[in-house]
């Protein structure tokens, strides 16, 4: 389904439904979107992870503007903040009220800044494997340095650069960075993943590059807005996003849930996927 907000047009899709029976009554599920990372990806990763949470909410799924299956535009758009009014736009544009905002790593990003700029819009806060400013890319590059292969990081150097120029050699970026950026590297099911998704280097070479959006940005200053109850899931083998920058949002956002996953890297549903569900279950939904 598409959107038309804002000048553009934003694909998302809905799992589960928001109104079901329970006894005698229609209970109503809380929404939560899902907000994937990149920058350059698109929602179908999160599928089927996260499918189950449907059984406690609405799922909405999105592409940001410029990928997956969202309007491409002028590439001048492609930022945080143009992330942020699109998410906000599609929560309005929905008609729902509050929602439940789930990020991961960039998708990570634009949920602190969206909760930062409109508290009142957010029900709670799930923040996966994500960093608040961007320190986290000098630190990506020190722990590729020291744990990559040198075709790993051979690789990294097209996204330090800005310098992918095709969704193929995309692919092939992820395809050899798949066993840092997960701890129990699947290269059947990351195969899968790669043929399902879709990969676009523009927006994902405008936050890496040398000028890119990502190495300027900084939330903490507005992270002591945000009023929503909020959980911070880090993995502790995550190289590009790692823990002590979850460590560090946890100290910034009053009243915040702070976890680490002994067993993951940066792909907590592709490593402890059970236990990533069942901490967000018990957060938003406690029996």
């Amino acid at each position: 389904m598409l959107a038309a907000i804002r000048g553009t047009e934003i694909y998302f899709d809905i799992e589960g439904s928001g109104l079901v029976p329970d006894g005698v009554v229609m209970r109503e599920k809380p929404p939560a979107f899902l907000i994937h990372g990149g920058p350059g990806g698109d929602h179908t990763g999160f599928k089927p992870s996260f499918s189950p949470l449907a059984e406690q909410m609405q799922l909405v799924y999105f592409d940001h503007r410029g990928q997956g299956r969202s309007a491409m535009g002028n590439p001048e758009t492609y930022n945080l903040d143009e992330n942020v009014e699109d998410m906000e736009a599609l929560r309005r544009h929905l008609g729902f009220g509050p929602i439940v905002s789930i990020g991961t790593s960039y998708g990570g990003m634009v949920a602190m800044a969206h909760a930062s700029r409109y508290p009142e819009a957010v029900s709670y806060l799930i923040l996966i494997v994500t960093a608040a400013h961007g320190g986290f890319i000098a630190r990506a590059e020190q722990l590729v340095r020291e744990r990559g292969t040198p075709e790993q990081r051979e690789a990294c150097a097209s996204l330090w650069s800005g310098g992918f120029t095709s969704p193929q050699q995309l692919a092939h970026y992820y395809e050899i960075m798949g066993p840092l950026y997960a701890h129990n590297y699947d290269p059947k099911a990351a195969e899968i993943a790669r043929q399902r998704g879709s990969n676009s280097p523009e927006p994902l070479n405008r936050a890496f590059g040398p000028e890119g959006f990502l190495r300027r940005f900084d939330l903490r200053p507005a992270l002591g807005r945000i009023t929503a109850p909020t959980l911070i899931l880090a993995g502790r083998h995550d190289w590009i996003c790692p823990p002590e920058f979850s460590e560090e949002i946890h100290r910034l956002i009053p009243g915040s849930t702070f976890r680490v996953f002994a067993q993951s890297g940066h792909s907590i549903r592709g490593d402890e996927p059970d236990a990533m569900r069942a901490a967000i279950v018990g957060f938003v939904a406690p029996r």
